[in-house]
């Protein structure tokens, strides 16, 4: 039957409502046999969430401020959900051992692993699963970085013996033992690491959302789910802007050809969206997968006869971009032209300096600056090799009155990238939205 690896974020774990709720999803498949719990998150907006409120005890214990407030807040929140689910569980002694290490000056990771580590405790009584402490199996090397060779034979080693267990995310240890976090996304790189060494058929990601959006519903009212999508195409909208998971949380499943399935604790029947290593060959021609884009750039427009035949040309342009500490997104270029785009961000202070050096090193017949760019990225396999799709995308554009500024495709063909003005750009996101779905 395979083994699923189920992770719980924040919102999913607030409160012991939220608590049953998974117990509910968990033993409804006996496969789900690894549990991956984030801290509390928060119940409703004016709420915070725990792992806030322990970085606020270091903080006050950095300047000399009193912490107990803070910790005692933390403290009644875990021990309401006990109370309310009925457990026996004591948490005080842990509670007193945390409060102990704060004040005796406990390092910055170990404070604010802890909302994991007793969420763990918690949930691990309330499924009665065992407990696997994560700085057990998770390793750093002394620079930091994640030993995943060590990691992946210890997390083999150990799971092997355990039938059912839940290991909190977020953190692991460093070579002398100290608890050392993820620098982001930490319990979806736990869940991830957990999944590729029980050889998991599937990575469970439970959250708050039944899955990826084809676009920002802030822009398009009610766009339709993603209910598959691969990494490449995830790679592409997420470097657009898309809110969707990062890149370094999933590389352990992918890496492995484990799918992850994002799903969501309010609405467990909603099957939400599948991440795969690969396309699928039934993906049909013309569809796309998502839209997803970014404001806040300008294009430097560079034109000069017989460009092409300057072989340094390109060379010269690339080195005044390093010595400035500038990096492009984009490069498209035709037979005497080349535009590089950037965030407006990279060229704080720097654009009349840049301009100077790419006239004086370069010899242009014409430099044109378009500020105020937006990048608007259209993503899918089914698009690749497919006639028609730039026609509809354009088509689009041009009914809504809007003026493509910039064109930009990857030898791919899974993406093509328009710049328009930044005034356009919602207008220009949901146009190619209502084109093609």
């Amino acid at each position: 039957m395979g083994i699923k690896v189920a992770k719980f974020g924040g919102t999913s774990l607030a409160d012991a409502g939220q608590f049953l709720k998974v117990k509910s999803i968990i033993t409804s498949d006996g496969t789900r046999r690894y549990v991956v719990p984030s801290a509390p998150g928060k119940r409703h907006k004016e709420d915070a969430k725990i792992t806030d409120l322990l970085y606020l005890c270091h903080t006050q214990l950095q300047h000399k401020v009193n912490f107990y407030d803070t910790f005692n807040i933390i403290s009644e929140r875990y021990l309401e959900i006990i109370r309310e689910l009925g457990l026996s569980l004591d948490l005080e002694p842990y509670l007193f051992n945390i409060k102990e290490e704060i004040e005796a000056g406990a390092s910055l990771d170990f404070i604010a692993s802890r909302g994991e580590y007793l969420n763990g405790i918690i949930l691990a009584e309330l499924l009665g699963y065992e407990f696997i402490d994560a700085k057990e199996i998770i390793f750093f090397n002394e620079d930091h970085s994640l030993n995943l060779e060590l990691t992946d034979e210890k997390m083999k080693e150990y799971l092997s013996r355990k039938v059912k267990a839940v290991i909190p995310g977020f953190y692991g240890a460093l070579p002398n033992g100290e608890i050392k976090i993820f620098s982001r996304g930490g319990s979806d790189i736990t869940g991830a690491l957990v999944a590729r060494s029980v050889e998991a058929k599937v990575y469970e990601n439970w959250t708050d959302v039944s899955g990826l959006l084809m676009t920002d519903p802030t822009i398009v009212h009610n766009p339709k789910p993603i209910e598959k999508i691969t990494y490449r195409e995830l790679r592409e909208l997420s470097y657009m802007g898309a809110t969707v998971l990062h890149e370094e949380t999933i590389f352990p499943v992918l890496d492995a050809g484990i799918p992850i399935n994002i799903k969501n604790t309010n609405a467990p029947n909603n099957p939400g969206t599948m991440i795969t290593s690969y396309a699928d060959s039934a993906t049909p021609a013309g569809a796309i997968t998502g839209i997803a884009g970014r404001k806040d750039f300008t294009v430097i427009a560079i034109e000069k006869n017989r460009m092409k035949s300057e072989i340094n040309f390109i060379r010269k342009l690339l080195t005044i971009l390093e010595h400035n500490h500038i990096h492009f997104e984009h490069l498209p270029s035709g037979i005497d032209t080349i535009s590089i785009v950037v965030t407006d961000s990279q060229l704080e202070n720097k654009l009349d300096k840049l301009l100077n050096e790419i006239q004086q090193q370069c010899d242009p017949d014409l430099i044109e600056v378009f500020p105020n760019m937006a990048l608007i990225a259209t993503v899918g396999h089914g698009m690749a090799y497919t006639p028609g799709i730039s026609a509809k995308l354009f088509t689009a554009l041009a009914n809504n009155c809007i003026n493509v500024r910039m064109i930009d495709q990857g030898s791919s063909e899974i993406n093509i990238i328009v710049g328009v003005e930044t005034d356009d750009f919602e207008k220009a996101v949901e146009a190619i939205y209502n084109a093609f779905v």
